[in-house]
């Protein structure tokens, strides 16, 4: 897989997070100044949900110091379901029941171990199809569709 990874800051969190990725075997995209480009929140979310909606990456994960930044942004891009994840089974609950496709962490609150362990959970958990959680996603579409302004 493909996997677009992004911040507005490289630390040592991030770079742990880019090395466990690879070691999963994915291929990864970096953004911001993972790529030693210097860019804000809003635009390193924008650009790793593009590239995730636009099917350049199969997933994306993102940073910024709380989190919910690069989340609320990330969600901005139509056919993006970003989750805020701060343990190994909120990001399997993501995965299973809302079929997430942007992993968002805190800077701030996720240690590197706890960061493997959600990553773990991550990768490991699928979207199950079934007849709640699809009516449900449904309904986030047509919420989407509905305050997206025709260009």
């Amino acid at each position: 897989m493909k996997i677009a990874i992004g911040s507005d800051e490289s630390n040592q969190l991030t770079a742990a997070v880019v090395t466990k990725v690879k070691a999963y075997g994915h291929k990864v995209l970096l953004f911001g100044p993972l790529k030693n480009e210097k860019a804000f929140w809003p635009a390193v979310a924008a650009e790793v949900a593009e590239a995730v909606a636009g099917g350049t990456a199969d997933e994306g994960i993102l940073f910024c110091w709380t989190g919910t930044g690069v989340t609320l942004a990330a969600n901005k891009v139509p056919d993006i379901r970003a989750a805020l994840c701060d343990d190994a089974e909120t990001a399997r609950g993501a995965r299973l029941w809302n079929n997430a496709n942007v992993l968002c962490l805190s800077i701030r609150r996720t240690s590197a171990v706890i960061a493997e362990e959600i990553l773990e959970s991550w990768f490991n958990t699928t979207y199950q199809p079934n007849a709640e959680d699809d009516t449900c996603l449904l309904q986030v579409v047509a919420l989407e569709q509905k305050y997206t302004v025709a260009a």
